[in-house]
């Protein structure tokens, strides 16, 4: 029952992310050209995201999940490196592609070099980045 229901939610979110325009690469990259031709749209794929979680938040405080043993574990506050640098790339591979780890998935589906090549980097930056991390760690300088 919760492959079935992972696999509905998770196809809801593919057309969710196609539909609002997310998968499309011109549209991300108008939503940060702040200072060129600007495309406002995107904020309301935003709030219809960050406004229903913020509540989902609220409303399963002190509830258990039906088809898991816990809900997810809300994510640490604190600002750290890994956070800094992460978030950092992110962005910038955001800004350069116009695709984020979601919406490129999703653009798997309907074909385009550019979503599979995103993918295969991003897989390959998953696989080297515990390999590195340990090496930066050792070079990096304590304050």
């Amino acid at each position: 029952m919760r492959a079935l229901v992972s696999f509905l939610v998770g196809s809801l979110f593919g057309v969710g992310l196609l539909v609002s325009g997310m998968t499309n690469t011109t549209k991300v990259q108008g939503w940060l050209d702040l200072f060129g031709d600007w495309d406002p749209t995107l904020a309301f794929v935003m709030g219809g995201a960050i406004v229903p979680m913020a509540i989902a938040w609220q409303v399963t405080r002190g509830r258990r999940p039906v088809l898991a043993a816990t809900f997810p574990v809300r994510p640490d506050p604190n600002l750290d490196r890994p956070l800094i640098i992460g978030s950092t790339l992110f962005g910038m591979g955001w800004g350069l592609s116009g695709l984020c780890p979601g919406p490129a998935i999703a653009s798997l589906g309907f074909g385009g070099f550019g979503g599979a090549l995103f993918v295969l980097a991003m897989i390959s930056g998953m696989l080297i980045a515990p390999k590195l991390r340990p090496r930066l760690d050792q070079r990096s300088v304590t304050v």
